[in-house]
């Protein structure tokens, strides 16, 4: 999850509840991206950041708990070579909470609706961490003809919370603990609607565009043998799902890739600026 950080990746729901105090403590620290409103049909506002020009624009998407200023360290770099457009889902940073769905479709929709109404034309480069990783992929597996390309930062698989009640229990008691006590009304909304509408993606096949799919190499807590397997075979299974060619691990990345290995983030990104243009 992210930076109140709950999020919930394949290795990342479990390292949520270890670093979440920290990671809070680091984005208050940080100055915050430049913000921008947009009003969305039936009048709600949303904050957006948006810099650089030209196409294809690269859309960023964060975690759980995360809004545009968890992309701090890569956002102003990819803004050299071209748009880049990172934002708040309602509930985060500065746009407020609302009543919409907040399952991955309705998640992707209503970010299609956003870049509309910020001006922002397809198709996009989408980048997602986390769950947000898992809200790029519904979103390119619902309007593929709007996605150039989808980058995936340790993202969370459709089906990493089923599995993870059956497979590491004392894992997920642990998460079960943390969205008790700690998680915010939006990312409880988000953490419990995260398994709805993904079937019918997954029977989709493999997406028909260029994917790169970049995973963490250090694990930021102690994870079980359990765990370890379930998250492998999961990484896995993102192969078939998203028809990337492999899982580039970054060896000394935890689960934050974007901040602990931005310059690999931004090449990902930048190369395939470079190959769909």
């Amino acid at each position: 999850m992210t930076s109140t950080s709950h999020r919930m990746n394949q290795p990342g729901l479990l390292r949520a509840a270890g670093i979440a105090a920290l990671s809070a403590a680091m984005l208050a620290a940080c100055a915050s991206l430049p913000s921008s409103k947009a009003t969305m049909p039936g009048g709600a506002e949303m904050a957006y950041a948006m810099a650089g020009q030209g196409g294809p624009p690269v859309v960023l998407q964060a975690g759980l708990g995360d809004g545009k200023d968890a992309w701090q360290s890569v956002f102003q770099p990819l803004a050299r070579n071209g748009a880049v457009f990172a934002y708040d889902r309602p509930g985060y940073g500065a746009t407020p909470a609302g009543t919409a769905p907040r399952d991955p479709c309705s998640v992707a929709e209503e970010e299609r609706r956003l870049l509309q109404a910020a001006g922002l034309k397809p198709p996009y480069i989408l980048a997602g961490h986390s769950i947000g990783g898992l809200y790029q992929y519904a979103f390119a597996a619902l309007y593929p003809h709007e996605v150039a390309g989808l980058v995936l930062l340790d993202p969370t698989h459709p089906r990493h919370w089923e599995r993870m009640q059956q497979e590491a229990p004392a894992q997920a008691a642990v998460i079960k603990g943390m969205r008790a006590v700690t998680f915010s009304g939006a990312m409880k909304r988000e953490f419990d609607e995260q398994a709805v509408c993904t079937e019918r993606l997954m029977q989709a096949g493999a997406l028909r565009m260029p994917v790169r799919l970049l995973v963490s190499g250090r694990s930021d807590i102690a994870a079980t043998p359990a765990f370890t397997a379930m998250q492998d075979d999961l990484r896995q299974d993102w192969l078939g799902l998203s028809g990337a060619a492999r899982a580039e691990t970054l060896a000394q990345s935890g689960h934050y890739l974007q901040k602990d290995a931005p310059d690999a983030v931004i090449a990902a990104i930048e190369a395939m600026r470079r190959n769909t243009r």
